[in-house]
């Protein structure tokens, strides 16, 4: 007989978990399928709330020394307990329903099979509300549960969410839901057949009859299978028969596409759990017609988009409307929404900073050297990066030249412990199915979708735990902020929505017309970055100086520091010093040192000046391109050296830029593109050579003083 599945009801004060249970117990009951479990807690079994047993503390100690219990906590002065009886129940096939602590999830997971848990949530000031009508805690008491952040979920257990913010029976519909969707177990096989792309998943007729519940074709399941790393997840498409008819009882059909995308090796157990219909259909609708929607409407619609009950050309149209029409009102909903719906961490830390930067300059490394003044000067910053998606190289890339980024959240609390700081890669910390889904809309049709992100990375930053978060906003004719009024109008949407979801933000408007540093690509940036914190004297003064202003700026959050000019001096202190450089050895060996850095490719080819002139213009976005065509970031020695700066006189035959590529082959295409010879057709020109010095003198000037403009604005804003 296949064992039943444990459901673990977890959620914050006032978040309704008992009144949602005893809804689901009355309509679940008739069908003997479901137990409620009845707590033991050291309470008055009359004293008002849930139904449980109430025993005396004597009482309670003297049962789990028996043995009596499956596993036991403690919370606000109480004890509480399931019994081991539970066991039994689940080995009868029934699935068990209680609610417990978020504290032992873990523990459950370890010594039960089937487990799903189910995250009971509402808005803050709805808990706030729900809680004072209890009547059971004074105001302080009130105010400490709000405050207090549970763990997180681990990677290793299912987990669901269901919020809690309308009435009572809809509240007990989306928990009743929620339980019903997970339909059970199947051991996985994969039929070798192609779907063309779209997930599938084969049922056999026999299978699909079986009561309950039946399958219908079309209908879309989330297949959930136990990773070395966590839960890996895939929604696909149900087909029953046809393949499916040689399925041997309890077995479900992969297609190859199916099977690669969920990881898990033939034969596994994997969970099937039905995606049910939305029932945000009507404001979705509603978004696409371009009206605004409010932050609880937006929290119904998130919510289903997270959990993919959404089609494909759904999701397509909200998110293009998103990009066309969002006020900054809905701005600051989504980032409130989106943090509800994250895991967020907490630090016993009075300053936690984080840095963000919008992007689309070459170079431009400052992250590993400010975290390492900031580490060096003692506050904490556990900073979180991307890897490149459309550029030659992104943090994350950069920093796992030198060790690993690919942190678990423990691993990152331990480094910030260790070395007051840390670079990790935010992909498996927090991982956004949104995000994903508008990445995948907006770039192949290069939409805009800047105030979109505005919400993604401020409630990533609030998830990550962050209390200050500074903004790097390059603007330039290469940058993505093209325009100065387009970056000032960012910066200030950054500031208003960080502190609506209660975080100091400080955006900075700066020069993004050319690349800083020399180094395009993982391996050369990082020598950029080590000469910086090496004091060198061939270190790049455009990287350096850039790093000590966001360092000063943040340094100047510590009252014992105040100014962000004081706040340099701090910075430039740190890094002659040697502190700084101290500070990023320590971090390297708390996420893991490589044993030998990765090192520039010695495969190169020297790119040189056609004629006399003055360089007055550097395309960073050509520069990237070639970057990418020679294997960077893939391949971390791959990029491109830069060899000269705007401004300076070159001759005929002097050397512009050098490429370090993967490959022959890869070195052989980088040289096509620049000479003209590449199918693409016209040479890449990335760098811009004036043949009369006083024409490129008026072109420089011209770009220095908008430059200049760009950065006092963005210091004013």
């Amino acid at each position: 007989m296949e064992s039943g599945t444990f459901f673990l009801v977890v959620g914050p004060s006032g978040a309704g978990k008992d009144s949602l249970i005893d809804g689901a117990r009355q309509r679940l009951s008739a069908q003997a399928r479901h137990v409620f479990a009845r707590r033991t807690i050291t309470r008055p079994t009359a004293a008002p709330g849930e139904d449980h047993e109430g025993v005396t503390r004597a009482e309670f100690d003297r049962r789990e020394a028996a043995g009596d219990f499956l596993v036991t906590w403690q919370a606000h002065g109480l004890c509480y307990g399931l019994p081991v009886s539970l066991r039994t129940v689940l080995e009868a096939g029934q699935h068990v329903v209680a609610n417990v602590s978020r504290s032992v999830v873990a523990q459950l997971s370890r010594c039960l099979a089937r487990l799903v848990v189910i995250e009971v949530t509402a808005a803050p000031e709805l808990l706030a509300k729900r809680i004072a009508a209890r009547g059971r805690e004074r105001e302080e008491e009130t105010q400490l549960r709000l405050v207090r952040r549970g763990e997180p979920i681990p990677a290793s257990v299912r987990s669901l969410g269901v919020d809690n913010d309308a009435g009572v029976a809809e509240g007990i519909d989306r928990f009743v839901e929620a339980i019903e969707s997970f339909r059970g177990w199947a051991t996985i096989r994969c039929l070798e057949l192609r779907s063309g792309g779209d997930p599938v998943v084969h049922f056999s007729s026999i299978d699909a009859g079986r009561q309950p519940p039946a399958w219908r074709g079309g209908e879309q399941v989330e297949l959930s299978a136990d990773g070395s790393r966590g839960i890996s997840r895939v929604w696909a498409r149900v087909h029953v028969g046809g393949a499916g008819a040689a399925l041997a009882a309890g077995e479900i059909g992969l297609s190859r596409e199916t099977f690669e995308a969920l990881g898990a090796a033939q034969g596994s157990q994997v969970a099937v759990r039905a995606i049910p219909a939305p029932r945000s259909h009507a404001l979705l609708v509603r978004k696409i017609r371009g009206e605004a929607l409010n932050e609880a409407q937006y929290r119904r619609l998130l919510r289903d988009i997270v959990e993919g009950r959404y089609a494909d050309r759904e999701l397509t149209a909200f998110l293009v409307a998103a990009t066309q029409n969002l006020s900054d009102a809905e701005v600051l909903s989504l980032a409130r929404v989106r943090t509800s719906l994250a895991h967020c961490l907490t630090w016993d830390e009075r300053i936690v900073v984080d840095k963000h930067s919008m992007g689309g300059v070459p170079g431009s490394r400052i992250t590993p050297i400010v975290v390492s003044l900031v580490a060096a000067h003692g506050l904490a910053m556990p900073k979180t990066s991307s890897r490149a998606i459309t550029s030659a190289a992104g943090t994350a890339d950069v920093m796992e030249v030198v060790a690993r980024v690919d942190l678990t959240v423990e691993e990152v609390q331990r480094c910030v412990a260790e070395a007051r700081a840390c670079i990790a890669w935010n992909g498996r910390l927090n991982h956004s199915v949104l995000d994903d889904a508008m990445n995948a809309v907006t770039r192949p049709l290069g939409l805009d979708s800047t105030r979109w992100s505005v919400a993604s990375i401020l409630s990533k930053k609030k998830a990550a735990g962050a209390t200050h978060v500074i903004v790097d906003l390059p603007c330039g004719p290469y940058a993505k902020l093209r325009t100065e009024h387009a970056a000032l109008e960012l910066a200030a949407l950054f500031e208003a929505t960080g502190a609506g979801i209660g975080l100091h933000v400080r955006a900075l408007v700066t020069d993004g017309s050319r690349p800083i540093g020399r180094g395009i690509g993982p391996a050369l940036e990082l020598r950029d970055v080590l000469c910086v914190l090496d004091n060198r004297a061939d270190a790049p003064c455009d990287l350096r100086d850039k790093a000590l202003r966001f360092a000063g700026q943040i340094l100047a959050w510590d009252p014992a520091v105040g100014s962000a000019e004081k706040g340099r001096a701090v910075a430039q202190a740190l890094l002659q010093s040697g502190a700084a450089r101290r500070a990023f050895a320590r971090i390297v060996e708390a996420q893991g040192a490589h044993d030998a850095p990765v090192r520039p490719s010695t495969l190169t080819h020297v790119v040189r000046a056609e004629h006399d002139g003055v360089v007055n213009g550097i395309d960073g976005w050509t520069l990237a391109g070639i970057a990418r065509l020679a294997g960077a970031p893939v391949d971390k020695g791959s990029g491109i050296d830069l060899l000269c700066q705007v401004g300076d006189a070159v001759g005929a035959g002097d050397p512009l830029y050098r490429i370090h590529a993967a490959t022959p082959d890869s070195l052989a295409a980088c040289v096509a593109l620049v000479q003209g010879a590449h199918p693409d057709g016209e040479p890449a020109k990335a760098i811009e050579i004036a043949a009369q010095w006083p024409q490129a003198q008026a072109v420089r000037g011209a770009r220095s003083a908008a430059a200049s403009t760009w950065i006092n604005e963005g210091n004013r804003a």
